[in-house]
């Protein structure tokens, strides 16, 4: 138990750390390339180029889009040179969309094919149930059959002299 506690304060410690190490150093490498170009100012992913203004900053990673003010999402470059924000976060939502929809397709064809098996092997079952019955009814009337014809073998057809006392 003690060692599970020093474990997850080492993994909080360095995890702070790394937090704050991230926060603090980017921010200056970004503005320091303010006078490059948008493939040296992407080269480091935290950083935003704004075509407009033509200035590297830090992503403001607390607002999930980069607001107006700081730069237009049109003139907004994060990652590639050649795809603005609003291209971006369409061509994300599209895909996401097809994801979803073919996730519920997969899932309703799956569910469907289930119980179509379902009801098939449902099926099978019945029309196997019902060959065994009829064969065990022919095989009945046979056996009656005979035992009817070993009766008047040895005329015992007539009515059975215990059905009185049943």
């Amino acid at each position: 138990m003690d060692l599970r506690g020093c474990v997850a304060a080492l993994l909080l410690v360095f995890g702070l750390a790394t937090v704050l190490a991230q926060t603090s150093a980017p921010g200056q490498a970004c503005e320091a390339k303010n006078a490059t170009n948008c493939e040296e100012c992407l080269k480091n992913v935290s950083c935003l180029w704004c075509i407009k203004t033509k200035l590297c900053v830090t992503y403001p990673v607390k607002t999930i889009l980069p607001p107006h003010a700081l730069c237009p999402l049109n003139d907004a470059r994060w990652g590639l040179c050649w795809m603005n924000f609003q291209i971006l976060i369409i061509t994300l939502a599209v895909i996401g969309g097809i994801i979803i929809i073919a996730f519920l397709v997969c899932l309703f064809c799956c569910c469907k094919c289930e119980k179509i098996g379902s009801q098939r092997f449902q099926a099978k079952m019945q029309k196997q149930a019902n060959k065994i019955k009829t064969k065990q009814e022919e095989r009945r009337a046979e056996m009656k059959e005979r035992h009817d014809e070993i009766r008047k073998k040895y005329g015992l057809s007539g009515q059975n002299p215990y059905s009185k006392f049943a």
